[in-house]
């Protein structure tokens, strides 16, 4: 928005200006120019003030607050991280509310109530085996868990009979020279 114009529109009607020239044109301008930049500096900090809105100096205002910095690819990944984080309180601590904040970090995984009190197990549904980053996730995830719970992590393997499902033959698996990682991942989502 452009205050000079504004102010020249306004005052115009009242002749008592010479709005459109001299010394009451330049004073205007000036006048108008400084309350563009305050305006400019008002919209900023009202995007920044909402996480899902904030650009990048809000966003790395909001993550100052939080205990770590949350997983993310995108920009849009970081403000729905950020949020996750900031819904912790009280009542936080359901299963469904640390999912929510699980997956709002960008973390891909499920936590469960188990049979044993006071355990809950996390998986990684979407990976085969042990994720690459298990130590960065195992971090992470017991960041946000309460901690007073036990941690089983529990992994998807890939059994004999799933694998014959996805190769061809015994010799198109060993034409593959896959390692046992790879083997591991195989017919997984990653």
């Amino acid at each position: 928005m452009d205050y000079t114009q504004e102010l020249q529109n306004l005052l115009r009607p009242l002749g008592i200006y010479d709005v459109d020239g001299g010394v009451g044109a330049a004073e205007l301008s000036a006048a108008g120019t400084a309350l563009t930049g305050v305006w400019s500096a008002l919209s900023d900090a009202e995007m920044d003030a909402n996480p899902l809105t904030a650009a990048d100096g809000g966003l790395a205002d909001w993550e100052s607050l939080l205990p770590f910095v949350p997983a993310w690819n995108t920009a849009a990944d970081r403000r729905r991280a950020i949020a996750a984080l900031l819904r912790i309180d009280g009542a936080s601590f359901t299963p469904a509310a640390i999912n929510d904040t699980i997956a709002g970090c960008g973390i891909r995984a499920v936590v469960a109530e188990t049979e044993t009190p006071m355990t809950v197990s996390v998986s990684f549904p979407w990976n085969r085996g042990e994720p690459d980053d298990l130590d960065a996730l195992k971090a992470r995830i017991e960041q946000i868990l309460p901690c007073h719970l036990d941690v089983e992590y529990v992994f998807i393997r890939v059994v004999w009979r799933e694998l014959e499902a996805l190769i061809a033959s015994w010799a198109a698996l060993a034409a593959a020279e896959l390692t046992w990682r790879a083997l591991e991942k195989l017919g997984g989502e990653e």
